[in-house]
């Protein structure tokens, strides 16, 4: 290298536009041997003229430097550039430094704190996504599902509360009503107490009781259905942070209502059909002479028909949702929940079971005191062992009461984890997310993203 300050080798001195370590002849006026030379001693040397490049006095061994003083052509060489800014530079040493190379105290890193290109300080990664209402508009994870189900019962608490407790008051009295008019025989009752009672007599007791339990889940259902279809219009507001009355509410919901009903009837027959498909062989082994073989067979087959009715529900778990919110029809709403669920069956599996865990605890801590007090007022506890004959009024409404203050936790909480997981779905695989910033009047949401 020629003439380069700070580069030269210890020891020589660039000019003339020779090479580091090249010596001039000897008869070159000027031209000078260093003092260490052998055979030479510091008195044998010449003067030093206007061109020499030694000096009398040299540092010591292991100690050189850049030259800084004059030149060969009698100027001087500028200093060295102090280091600019940007990854190049080293900060300066402070104690604790790896080698005298770390950062000062309270620097926080390598840069200047808030400096973009400094390492954990200026990259802080995409900006939080915009949250008009109870969830933000991303991908939600399982605690945000859930929140945001909490959070729509509790921001617009006079909407939700109203429709639930409406829907559980009607369905409640209703479900009263059958009960203690149709349905409260003390014969079923006696017949399973007594040891002498004919085959006969216990299946019709049977019979009675499977009718009197499937007359209330359908009462139950109804209620369910209703408050589903309101909550769903309710929750997707809720989604924007826009508000929504009671009135509202039903007029979104109605046009939709008769065929939600149909779906969840669909539903239930389907579940109903691959449980008797499962089950039948066995009933039909039984039927013919071989009872034990045939209620082994029958149990065999209920417990592989049960595995794929879950599978089932859960894949039309989102057909609800996608029939009130796109205004679908039955069998449509049905294909888009399969779509939808496609590759996520055990987290919506598993969102949905949390979901309806935590919701039932709930409504058994309000749900049992009230059934014990109905209880006692009815005679203590003979009424269950009674087989569920002979309730008593008292012990219907005192127990009725119970049921509507549970169902008002219930019906929120599982719809709106239903619909929130619906949202979920369409963010990840539809980009719903920028169409609910837009509805929400949210500005340059995803101008960014899209333009990319």
């Amino acid at each position: 290298m020629k003439d380069t300050p700070g580069w030269a080798s210890p020891g020589s001195a660039p000019s003339d536009g020779q090479e580091p370590g090249a010596s001039r002849p000897a008869d070159q006026p000027g031209a000078a041997q260093p003092a260490d030379q052998p055979g030479h001693s510091p008195q044998d040397a010449p003067s030093q003229g206007p061109g020499s490049q030694w000096s009398k006095e040299q540092p010591p061994p292991g100690q050189w430097s850049a030259p800084t003083g004059p030149t060969g052509h009698g100027q001087t060489a500028p200093p060295p550039p102090p280091p600019g800014p940007g990854w190049g530079a080293q900060p300066p040493a402070g104690p604790g430094g790896y080698g005298g190379y770390g950062p000062p105290p309270g620097s926080g890193g390598f840069g200047a704190p808030g400096a973009y290109g400094a390492w954990g300080t200026g990259w802080g990664g995409p900006p939080p996504a915009a949250k008009p209402g109870v969830i933000p508009l991303r991908p939600l994870g399982v605690g945000e599902i859930l929140d945001g189900a909490v959070s729509t019962m509790r921001t617009y608490w006079r909407t939700v509360l109203g429709i639930s407790l409406t829907v559980a008051v009607l369905t409640e009295i209703v479900a009263i009503l059958v009960q203690g008019f149709a349905l409260n025989d003390t014969a079923g009752a006696d017949a399973f107490n007594d040891p002498s009672a004919t085959l006969s007599e216990l299946t019709r007791a049977m019979g009675d009781a499977f009718l009197g339990s499937g007359v209330i889940f359908l009462i139950s259902l109804v209620g369910t259905i209703t408050a589903t279809a309101l909550l769903t219009t309710v929750t997707s507001r809720a989604v924007l942070g826009k508000p929504v009355t009671i009135g509202e509410a039903w007029r979104d919901a109605r046009p939709q209502v008769l065929k939600l009903f149909g779906l969840i009837f669909l539903l239930l027959l389907i579940t109903f059909g691959v449980v008797l498909v499962g089950t039948l062989p066995g009933i039909l082994v039984a039927v013919g002479g071989n009872s034990e073989a045939g209620a082994a067979l029958a149990i065999l087959g209920g417990l592989g028909a049960g595995v794929v009715a879950v599978w089932l529900m859960v894949r039309f778990s989102l057909a609800s949702p996608a029939l009130m919110l796109e205004k679908q029809g039955i069998v449509k709403s049905m294909s888009r929940s399969a779509k939808l669920v496609r590759g996520s069956w055990w987290r919506i599996f598993g969102i949905q079971l949390l979901a309806m865990i935590i919701a039932n605890i709930v409504a058994m801590i309000v749900v049992i005191p009230f059934t014990l007090f109905a209880a006692a007022l009815n005679g203590g506890f003979t009424v269950f062992l009674n087989g569920g004959g002979d309730l008593g009024w008292s012990f219907l409404i005192v127990s009725g009461i119970g049921s509507v203050i549970g169902s008002m936790i219930t019906f929120p909480i599982t719809a709106g984890v239903t619909v929130l997981l619906y949202i979920d779905r369409r963010i990840r695989r539809e980009a719903l997310d920028l169409d609910l910033a837009r509805a929400a009047g949210v500005q340059g949401y995803g101008t960014a993203t899209t333009g990319s």
